[in-house]
């Protein structure tokens, strides 16, 4: 066996025992590259070069919009304007089978266009909208389902938290993967309602009439629309407007989207003390978390690099004979696989040290293979057991909906993701179009 295969079975093998035995996402890493850098860069010297590196890693300027693309979410959450805009929504769509499931997919992708967080939208609309369902005789898998699904949206589109992540790490336009996951998202959000409004006319029994609707007419029914909804769309269209034109990059857009969230909740008078707090707290948390990960995974990477695995594995694949499109599926079906038992930010680190010199050496559109890299992810937000969105529907679900109704409910949308992710395969355009048109 050659010292780079044995240096890969170590790094990646190890991270991944210890990722499936339950280690936190941040020690395993950090475990291995203490063992890496005594091994492979030289002992004593290597574990200060290991410091030297971790603290870089967390310094670079293009990690600054993930703590301020969070607080716009949190600001929305936490002040209550995120009532206001479901409210408006939800009087705008009338008689339409399956109504409120609609309604949730329908908020969920406004809060996708202004938070970058999926797990605060699946919290959120699960906690709000899933009882309200239930009490009004719709099938738990109905209720529950769009609002997992639209959650998992929410990474594909901007701003998102994970996405500047896999930027950063990979090395690809932070600006143009964001702009990139816009219509694929889209494309998504759409399918979900036409699915919905088809299985409901189908099995009506799924969704009974929504006999509390009360009916909203001129001015009363547009009022939430024009007074909340438009407004808070606005901050979408500022940020990936001044991101579409060049005027701005993904942080000067990141705090200009904060800025504007924060105006807008001080022009309704909902910004307290005590939200602002709570809205701080929890992008502190949230963001420490990220950088902490960050930390280990750039360098997981250098190690990976200096022992020669990182070479030795992408010769290897190369030198194979394989197709182009061969390597990519192939990539793909590892990432859906890992997704099944382990978290996005697991995902990205154990791959991209070897994913993205092959994306390199190969030629392959990296903005392409990005977005199909995030519908990926997306994915492993949805896939049983495991996937984070249905460990959060279950903490804000009533006992009554059972991990069965769950998994039952997520599984349609996770084929309508994965025909998306073939769609983009065979067609790229689907990716790259908007970021090359606004290019």
């Amino acid at each position: 066996m050659n010292n780079w295969q044995i240096a890969a079975w170590l790094m990646l093998g190890g991270s991944t025992v210890l990722l499936f035995i339950g280690m936190p996402v941040a020690l395993t890493f950090i475990s291995i590259n203490l063992l890496g850098a005594w091994l492979y860069m030289g002992g004593e010297p290597g574990l200060i070069q290991l410091a030297r590196s971790s603290v870089s890693s967390v310094m670079a300027f293009s990690l600054t919009p993930i703590p301020l693309f969070v607080l716009m979410g949190e600001i929305l959450f936490h002040t209550g304007l995120a009532l206001k805009v479901i409210e408006g929504i939800e009087r705008l769509i009338v008689k339409v089978p399956g109504r409120l499931s609609v309604v949730a997919v329908v908020a969920g992708t406004v809060f996708s266009a202004i938070s970058g967080s999926t797990i605060a939208t699946t919290a959120m609309l699960g906690s709000l909208m899933l009882p309200v369902m239930l009490a009004r005789g719709y099938h738990p898998t109905i209720a529950a389902g769009p609002i997992m699904a639209i959650g998992a949206v929410d990474m594909l589109i901007p701003p998102s938290a994970l996405t500047v992540l896999l930027g950063s790490l990979s090395g690809i336009s932070i600006s143009k993967l964001l702009i990139g996951g816009v219509m694929p998202g889209i494309v998504l959000s759409m399918a979900f309602v036409l699915w919905i409004v088809t299985r409901v006319s189908i099995s009506p029994e799924l969704a009974p009439e929504d006999d509390h609707e009360v009916s909203y007419h001129g001015w009363q029914r547009w009022s939430l629309f024009f007074g909340y909804v438009l407004p808070t769309l606005s901050i979408f269209g500022i940020v990936v407007g001044a991101l579409a034109m060049g005027w701005a990059t993904p942080t000067e857009c990141a705090a200009v989207g904060a800025f504007a969230t924060l105006v807008l909740a001080l022009v309704y008078r909902v910004l307290s003390f005590e939200a602002m707090v709570k809205s701080l707290k929890g992008t502190a948390g949230i963001s420490g978390m990220i950088l902490f990960i960050i930390l280990g995974a750039t360098t997981f990477a250098q190690i990976l690099s200096f022992s020669g695995a990182s070479t030795g594995m992408v010769q290897f694949i190369t030198g194979q004979g394989l197709s182009t499109n061969a390597i990519i599926l192939g990539m793909m079906l590892i990432l859906i696989f890992l997704g099944v038992f382990v978290d996005q930010v697991s995902m990205m680190m154990i791959t991209l040290p070897i994913f993205m010199p092959l994306v390199q050496s190969l030629g392959i559109d990296p903005i392409w293979f990005g977005v199909m890299f995030l519908i990926c992810m997306q994915l492993g937000l949805l896939l049983p057991p495991h996937g984070l969105l249905l460990m959060t529907m279950r903490g804000v679900a009533p006992a009554s909906v059972t991990m069965g109704h769950i998994f039952m409910a997520v599984v349609p949308y996770v084929v309508m993701s994965i025909l998306l992710l073939v769609a983009v395969f065979f067609v790229p355009a689907i990716a790259t179009w908007l970021p090359q048109w606004i290019g």
